[in-house]
């Protein structure tokens, strides 16, 4: 299409923008059974990319920088109709949330290279896509997580996606330090496809149905309209063991315990939460002359969820709960997102393209099946149902880019860009209603007090230029520089090296070096809120409140990162392909959660902590034991190196079929190497204990493989895939005194899906997630004991959370496809 020439222009901004022309060739909807659809391979070989580029025409075999491309068939094969799930099953550096406490399993998330989400910049179509509300505020290797919700973006609106695994906070934006996940939505002007889908758990619960639908039209000459719309419900899963307060005898004997319904599994937490999600997209463009296009995309959602909480005890509240109660954390919660554009040609070759983005997530939580254990007894009344306040978060980006090719008598011609960009954000917490926070609150989940609510903002100011040459035959030069004023931290700048020379046709070395920085989100600036369980209460502290200075932490500072890495290319055939990269990511003044820090009931208290919890207005529960702070903070510099090797091939066996087959693996390693901060003022404790240096460090496997093979012969498809797991750990203590290790071993973990075209417009499929139903080592054996015989409700939680396969087991499926 290119005759490899590396072009400039209309098509080449449209390509960044991730937009085909207003009136496409006609573009039938993705066939999963296609032959020429990429295999089991994650990469799609051949296929043109505009991310980590912004030359036009470019492939991803012939990236300078490590880049992966998803197709939409890719995506559907993965069993669950999710897309964090789909990115997760085919590339091993991505790793999935499986669950998350409090509000987090309400909106699960993930992260690339074992890094926070926040260093993953997510785009929609080329533009910047807006952060969660839903901060992820609890313990765990996902602490700190606001990063954009992708399940928000139907997988029937996706055409495919581009994952650049390296930092490129030069090109944009400086929050991109692990790398890019670039969303390119369809832009067919025909056609109508989708799928209808269900399943479950092998062993009870993860009920799931799926309906979506996609369909291209062109209500004009010159136009086209995508449309897509997808409707999902995903029902409760139980892997808890039994809470050890139930089986007390003094309980059984003093309480009603054996009358209530479900006795003894009584405490549910340990499971998925239940949804329901519909979501819809827009993709358009029109072309009002042949230099002049314009173009708009837009998804909305909304999506209620609820999820379980610790049980109470029928001495709670017996009053209205003689059984006692099973409380559950509710939201509701709307993302929507528009973008519009137009782009052009001007005299003398340049092009421009100008563009304005907004993107809003409102969530609403709530409390039900609860009560105000103070309240009934202050006023003689209490609601069961409560508002516990609203997380908002919004984001404005606006884009102004221009590029020119022209000739330098080198290799081939070389391209000039530049642009600017103006970003404002906003935050908000607003207050629960009066009487969820009335004294303790609400139980299980206290409304969001007066001092926690707020509302904040930011802007952003930046321009960047890059610089592609070709000095050489075979030497690619990329060059980028970006400078931003962020309204609250001052200046930052950041470069970014690429290089690549391509020996001969089937080998190739490529390299980079770049610097990154990331403001802190503004939900870890000003996130507070009070976490309980039926034994404690610990507040999450804005590292920027008065109560945190009496901890010794007076705000929080941007991180600084350094990324370095290395690769080889090698295509000793058409038919065959290798990658092999290894990268070193320096990240300094790195923003983590610290550990448990106790006030009162822990191994080791601090007076500090007493102090900042009474300066930050909050009101505990007074039958609770263990009373502490959580809190952000610049603790640490830490240093991912890894490698990554991507290997494919296709191979045809004539009356048997074809096979593609593929291999990927990814080998990271995560280290501590510098705790900034240790304030005095929480002696004897650290700020970040072994539990908090273990979530950064070891908590995700250091090695994975994934293993695939898709043979189709005639109308029968059969993909199977193989992952591999090494080992993972944590370290847990029930009061900051002793730790027990908890750990998983290597677990190999099997999928199949078996896939029939029907005829020329339905295909339907079975297939398996986690084909033999295997589950995660158990938690610490010593450590469950000790919590049972504390009577701790925690007990209940008998497979650790941070397992990145899961603690469900297997889940079975079936699909039918449609396409017209």
């Amino acid at each position: 299409m290119h005759k490899g020439i590396i072009k400039t222009g209309a098509a080449a901004m449209v390509l960044h923008s991730g937009l085909a022309l207003a009136n496409p060739e006609p573009v039938e909807p993705a066939d999963p059974q296609s032959e020429n659809v990429a295999g089991a391979a994650p990469v799609s070989v051949g296929a043109v990319i505009v991310t980590g580029t912004r030359a036009s025409g470019l492939k991803a075999e012939n990236s300078a920088s490590p880049i992966q491309v998803l197709d939409a068939a890719s995506l559907l094969r993965t069993g669950q109709p999710d897309l964090v799930q789909a990115l997760a099953q085919n590339l091993p550096s991505f790793t999935a949330q499986a669950f998350g406490g409090d509000t987090a399993n309400l909106t699960l998330s993930a992260r690339l290279r074992g890094l926070s989400p926040n260093n993953t910049l997510v785009l929609v179509n080329g533009k910047r896509r807006h952060g969660t509300s839903n901060l992820a505020v609890l313990g765990g290797p996902y602490q700190g997580g606001a990063a954009a919700d992708l399940n928000f973006i139907p997988v029937a609106a996706i055409d495919h996606i581009e994952v650049l695994q390296d930092g490129a906070a030069a090109q944009y934006g400086t929050d991109a330090i692990a790398g890019v996940v670039n969303i390119i939505l369809k832009s067919n002007n025909k056609g109508v496809s989708g799928n209808v889908n269900g399943g479950g758990y092998v062993d009870g619960g993860g009920r799931t149905g799926d309906g979506t639908a996609n369909i291209g039209f062109t209500p004009m000459e010159n136009a086209f309209i995508s449309l897509t719309a997808e409707t999902k419900y995903h029902g409760y899963s139980d892997r808890g063991g039994i809470d050890p307060r139930v089986l007390d005898p003094n309980n059984i004997k003093n309480m009603p315990l054996l009358q209530a319904p479900g006795y003894p599994h009584l405490n549910k937490i340990a499971g998925d939460a239940q949804y329901h999600l519909h979501t819809l997209a827009l993709n358009a463009g029109y072309d009002i002359d042949d230099d002049t296009s314009l173009y708009a995309f837009a998804t909305w959602g909304k999506k209620q969820a609820r999820a379980h909480e610790n049980y109470r005890m029928p001495n709670r509240l017996p009053a209205v709960y003689p059984l006692g109660f099973d409380p559950k954390e509710t939201m509701k919660e709307t993302d929507y997102a528009f973008t519009a554009g137009a782009k052009g040609k001007l005299g003398a070759g340049w092009h421009w393209e100008l563009s304005t983005t907004y993107g809003r997530d409102k969530a609403e939580i709530g409390v039900e099946d609860t009560g105000n254990v103070s309240l009934y007894k202050d006023k003689g009344f209490t609601p069961t149902v409560f508002h516990a306040g609203d997380f908002i978060a919004t984001q404005w980006t606006n884009n102004f880019d221009i590029s020119r090719e022209f000739d330098m008598g080198w290799a081939k011609p070389s391209t000039f860009a530049m642009g600017l960009e103006h970003r404002k954000d906003e935050y908000e917490i607003r207050a629960g209603d009066e009487y969820s926070r009335y004294k303790e609150g609400s139980q299980s989940y206290p409304g969001f007090s007066l001092t926690d609510a707020g509302k904040h903002d930011r802007n952003n100011k930046a321009i960047y230029l890059n610089f592609i040459s070709f000095p050489l035959k075979g030497w690619t030069v990329d060059l980028a520089g970006r400078y931003e004023d962020f309204s609250d931290f001052g200046k930052a700048k950041v470069g970014k090296l690429t290089s690549r020379y391509d020996f001969s046709d089937a080998f190739a070395l490529r390299g980079t070096f770049s610097n990154g920085f990331r403001a802190p989100t503004l939900a870890e600036q000003y996130y507070s809120a009070t976490n309980v369980s039926p034994t404690s209460a610990f507040v999450q502290l804005a590292p920027n409140s008065q109560g945190a200075k009496l901890v010794g932490i007076d705000g929080l500072k941007p991180e600084a990162s350094t990324n370095l890495s290395a690769g080889i290319v090698i295509n000793p055939a058409r038919n065959v392909s290798l990658t092999v990269d290894a990268y070193q990511i320096k990240i300094r003044d790195r923003i983590v959660g610290s550990g448990a820090l106790y006030g009162s009931g822990g191994a080791v208290n601090s007076p500090a902590v007493v102090a900042a919890i009474l300066a930050n207005g909050n009101v505990l529960d007074p039958t609770v034991s263990d009373t502490g702070i959580n809190i952000f903070s610049n603790a640490v510099n830490t240093r991912s190196r890894g490698l990554e090797v991507v290997a494919t091939l296709n191979s045809n066996y004539g009356d048997m079929g074809r096979v593609d087959w593929s291999a990927a693996a990814n080998w990271n390693q995560v280290r501590v190497t510098k705790v900034n901060q240790a304030p005095a003022q929480l002696l004897p404790q650290n700020l970040l204990d072994r539990t908090a240096i273990s979530n950064l460090e070891t908590a995700s496997p250091r090695t994975r493989v994934n293993l695939g093979a898709l043979w189709k012969v005639g109308n029968w498809t059969l993909n199977l895939r193989e992952a591999l797991y090494g080992k993972s750990y944590n370290w847990e203590s029930p009061d900051g005194g002793t730790y027990y290790k908890n750990e998983i071993g290597n677990t190999a973990i099997t999928d199949l899906e078996v896939a029939y075209r029907y005829n020329s417009n339905w295909t339907l499929t079975v297939g398996a997630n986690n084909l033999f139903n295997k589950y995660p080592d158990g938690v610490n054996a010593e450590l469950l004991s000790v919590y049972r015989a504390n009577l701790d409700n925690s007990a209940v939680t008998v497979l650790p959370t941070f397992s990145p396969f899961g603690i469900n087991g297997g889940y079975y499926y079936a699909r039918a496809s449609f396409k017209f």
